[in-house]
């Protein structure tokens, strides 16, 4: 029987006003329904934001250890289902069990990590230019977070902007990804067993131009976070900073690793397949460049176009390397750029099309181009699919030109056994987060994340105390005694 998921709105499970709901379908089979969810309106919208208004005050004032304790209830009950969480994610958004399972791990982690920043987050006692006197800083929240969250990181993504949110003292409205609202319900349901009080988190599903637009734009909104694609991102910024709201969008990335003549070449092609055609491609920190020094340039692809043949594709449950893209949109968006690589010169050594696959589904095999040049589409948009594009350099300098003339610089790795080289690489790459002898995947959850340029708003990071910073506000007291 298909589960039938509501919405949440102040304490309770609610249906949409309209009696709308939709189907999410699994991406590996296209025939099974995994969840039907409401197709929610304006006015669910408006009434979530109502109930995190109405809250606000007392959730600001209950004591951080208190609200620790809530996330920290919460992340154990996320722990009990990790099993269930993670068929969850594979049958909704398509990932592999290997891959789904360090994601929900990741959010249990966060939640764990935040129960505890709530207690030593507050503020600093600063020396004053006089006698008698001090100076204390306190964090305050912002109030109501307004939270639109991507479908390709369906769980890890919602922790990592609820946690610290909830941490810090602000209420919650989220909208997740259509696609794949199942996680955000799943922790939300945590949530609600660790007795967090009504109104604190709301959660309301459905289009993003009426539920994201209320929780983006309404004035009872006083931060918004999104993560998701360039154009929703600058539109979402746009129409947030028009009401003078705080701001934090995460976008699209052109994500290169750079290979020099001093690297291993089974090495660099390890790190590059993982970074290029891990989680199907759609991450937004994908290798999508593989900026290689012209002495290993054929060498590199050979052994990259290798790995690539050698991956099993299919549903994630059957035990394979790479599973389908999230939907048919995502598919045929991938095809397109493939299409046009090859139509602008690029050499299609490895892919490029699907795989017949009995279960049907959003399958494309991997695909490696080589022969491309820096001003090929394949080399400056993303395709957010397991597709790599392969540049030959003559030297360093040129390798640095090439990984930069992108309008996104979210991550970027390098291959080298020369230290020296890769203390360059940091300081030259423009890019949010840099990688040395790593793929460009992967992040630690204690750290800040986030882009340069395209990539993203460029005004505060997320994860570790960076991203409770987003969420708060700093006031400053001057005592005279």
């Amino acid at each position: 029987m298909t589960a039938r998921r509501r919405n949440y709105v102040d304490g309770a499970w609610t249906a949409a006003e309209n009696g709308e709901t939709f189907d999410v379908l699994n991406p590996a089979n296209t025939d099974k329904i995994v969840a039907t969810y409401q197709r929610s309106s304006r006015e669910d919208a408006e009434a979530a934001v109502a109930a995190a208004a109405a809250a606000a005050d007392d959730w600001a004032a209950t004591p951080a250890s208190d609200r620790g304790a809530i996330l920290r209830d919460a992340a154990a009950h996320l722990k009990a289902r990790k099993d269930e969480l993670i068929e969850q994610i594979t049958r909704e958004e398509g990932k592999t069990p290997d891959e789904a399972a360090p994601e929900v791990q990741r959010a249990i982690d966060i939640f764990y990590y935040y129960a505890e920043k709530a207690f030593d987050y507050g503020g600093d006692v600063k020396d004053a230019g006089g006698e008698n006197r001090f100076i204390t800083t306190w964090k305050e929240p912002m109030g109501v977070a307004g939270l639109v969250t991507p479908w390709n990181y369906p769980i890890a993504i919602p922790a990592w902007k609820m946690a610290p949110a909830l941490a810090t003292g602000n209420t919650v409205v989220i909208k997740p990804a259509s696609l794949a609202p199942g996680s955000v319900h799943a922790i939300v349901e945590a949530l609600d067993e660790a007795g967090l009080p009504d109104g604190v988190v709301n959660m309301v599903t459905g289009p993003g131009s009426e539920v994201g637009d209320v929780f983006t734009t309404h004035d009872e909104v006083d931060a918004v976070s999104f993560t998701g694609s360039s154009d929703t991102g600058h539109f979402v910024y746009d129409a947030a900073t028009d009401d003078g709201k705080r701001i934090q969008t995460e976008m699209g990335g052109k994500n290169p690793t750079v290979v020099l003549d001093s690297a291993d070449v089974e090495e660099a092609a390890e790190v590059v397949a993982a970074g290029a055609f891990g989680v199907t491609g759609q991450a937004c920190t994908a290798t999508s460049r593989a900026i290689v020094h012209e002495s290993l340039y054929d060498e590199f692809v050979d052994a990259v176009v290798e790995r690539a043949e050698s991956m099993s594709i299919g549903p994630g449950l059957d035990g394979v390397d790479i599973g389908p893209q999230a939907s048919q949109s995502e598919l045929e968006s991938t095809l397109e750029y493939i299409n046009i690589a090859d139509s602008e010169g690029a050499t299609l050594e490895t892919g490029g099309g699907q795989p017949d696959i009995d279960a049907g589904g959003y399958f494309v095999e991997p695909t490696v181009f080589s022969d491309v040049d820096p001003e090929m589409t394949i080399a400056q948009e993303e395709a957010f699919g397991p597709v790599l594009a392969v540049l030959s350099v003559s030297d360093y300098e040129e390798a640095i030109d090439v990984a930069n003339d992108v309008e996104y610089g979210l991550s970027a790795s390098i291959v080298t056994d020369d230290y020296a080289e890769a203390r360059q690489f940091a300081d030259d790459v423009e890019a949010g987060v840099v990688k040395i002898n790593e793929k460009s995947t992967g992040l630690e959850l204690h750290v800040p994340f986030g882009g340069v340029k395209n990539s993203s708003s460029n005004t505060y990071r997320e994860q570790g105390e960076a991203g409770m910073d987003f969420f708060t506000t700093t006031k400053t007291i001057y005592e005279n005694y």
